[in-house]
């Protein structure tokens, strides 16, 4: 394997699939970013946002660019969980056939998913995890690859259902979508009042994302890089040393091993990205909140006082750096 080459066609690549999805999203780089991040490595996402900010559009574009099959659960709460996986049904020959739900797909939008309710949100889990479903004792495979994008309304909160901590571990990135500028505004309108445009074509396929995702995971982290993102993990729990004194204050929980998995992969994306065959402690300092964000449980004063988990992250950062930094640490 000849690295020059398998990191210019990574980067390539990448690129190509992110100015395809631009054509239809505007003014959302970021979140897009955030989103073929984890598509490269095999996570899947949280996006949070409010309505009307593409979000439904991102995913569509970002299917219609790969080549891959696509998918969307409207979630309410009357949803039952052979809704999202299928059932079992007894056909005129008296014989039994397994329906598959809308979960087998390769791109699936769960639009909403906080309205369900947590028996429904709960039958992703296993599909989230394990890339299959199990129904009537009988496990049956995902397509591969299989991305779940989740998105949910932070401000609308009656007649929702909060995710539990177990699912939303499950999510690699929980990416923040806001609302655009003016000038950002004026683009969507201009582009979504005119004449309709024409669908998006596939630029890549199925098999670049596979072999994405195997570069992803054969590059390699020095040691002592690994230990400063293990650190920030660490410091996201209260009693850990490395905690800073807003999250002693703030924190209830911290992130999980699963965490620090997502935070790793996450910062090998951006450095195949960066050109380098390696990752870097900037790598993990760009990956932190989407990676962390979600995984930190803030206690009741964090509420009173308006503190988010990104400025706990920012708290974080800057204490792990201050301590990388100094000369007299051993």
């Amino acid at each position: 394997m000849n690295i020059e080459q398998e990191l210019g066609w990574f980067g390539e690549t990448f690129e190509k699939v992110r100015a395809n999805v631009a054509q239809a999203l505007v003014g959302q780089n970021e979140i897009v970013e955030g989103v073929l991040v984890s598509l490269a490595a095999n996570g899947h996402v949280l996006l949070e946002g409010f309505p009307g900010l593409g979000k439904t559009l991102l995913v569509r574009s970002l299917a219609s660019s790969l080549d891959l099959q696509f998918s969307r659960i409207q979630f309410t709460p009357d949803m039952m969980p052979a809704d999202v996986t299928g059932t079992t049904v007894l056909t005129e020959s008296r014989t039994f056939e397994f329906r598959k739900g809308p979960v087998f797909t390769q791109v699936l939008l769960a639009d909403e998913i906080n309205r369900a309710t947590p028996k429904t949100q709960s039958s992703l889990l296993e599909a989230m995890q394990e890339k299959a479903v199990s129904v009537a004792g009988h496990r049956h495979a995902l397509p591969d690859p299989f991305l779940v994008m989740a998105t949910q309304n932070p401000i609308e909160q009656e007649g929702t259902y909060p995710l539990p901590e177990a699912q939303l571990d499950r999510f690699f990135f929980k990416l923040i979508v806001g609302f655009p500028d003016q000038a950002t505004l004026r683009k969507i309108v201009t582009q979504t009042t005119g004449a309709d445009d024409a669908p998006l074509q596939p630029v890549a396929s199925a098999d670049d994302v596979i072999r994405m995702r195997n570069l992803v995971r054969l590059t390699p982290i020095a040691d002592h890089v690994l230990t400063y993102g293990l650190e920030i993990v660490s410091a996201t729990h209260r009693e850990s040393e490395n905690a800073p004194e807003s999250v002693r204050r703030y924190g209830r929980f911290g992130s999980s091993p699963r965490g620090a998995q997502s935070l790793v992969l996450a910062a090998k994306v951006f450095a195949l990205l960066a050109g380098r065959p390696h990752v870097s402690k900037e790598d993990l300092k760009r990956a932190a909140k989407p990676a962390l964000r979600h995984r930190i449980l803030l206690n009741f004063d964090a509420e009173v006082d308006g503190v988010t988990t990104d400025q706990l992250l920012d708290d974080i950062l800057a204490s792990v750096a201050r301590r990388d930094s100094d000369p007299v640490k051993v």
